[in-house]
């Protein structure tokens, strides 16, 4: 027979539950401060942003500027963003999955896109 008649340790499970939130927390702070990067044109155009998808620095190679094809130039411009926030989604799920997964599921977590 269980002691307690089978129920889980309250104060062990919050201490869990806390523990899993500090982590998720300290992988947030970390996403935050780590870059990454995205390019389009075949590195014509680079975009870098954080872990949680801040965009922090654009690279534009001058052979992609053309003063008669703008357009051009601002499709590279986001996709080389879209490119680096997919970098970044997916550094999100490697470091954020198994906490949130830990927490009961992602869909709970207000801000994650998992």
């Amino acid at each position: 027979m269980i002691p307690g008649g089978g129920q889980p340790n309250m104060q062990q499970l919050l201490q869990q539950a806390h523990k899993m939130q500090q982590d998720l927390a300290k992988a947030q702070e970390e996403l935050a401060q780590t870059e990454v990067d995205g390019q389009a044109g075949g590195g014509l155009v680079k975009a870098t942003v954080t872990g949680s998808g801040e965009l922090r620095g654009l690279v534009i190679d001058p052979k992609a500027v053309d003063p008669e094809d703008t357009e051009t130039l601002a499709d590279l411009v986001v996709a080389a963003v879209q490119a680096a926030n997919e970098n970044a989604q997916n550094l999100q799920q490697q470091k954020l999955g198994p906490l949130a997964q830990g927490l009961g599921g992602g869909s709970g977590i207000p801000g994650l896109p998992f």
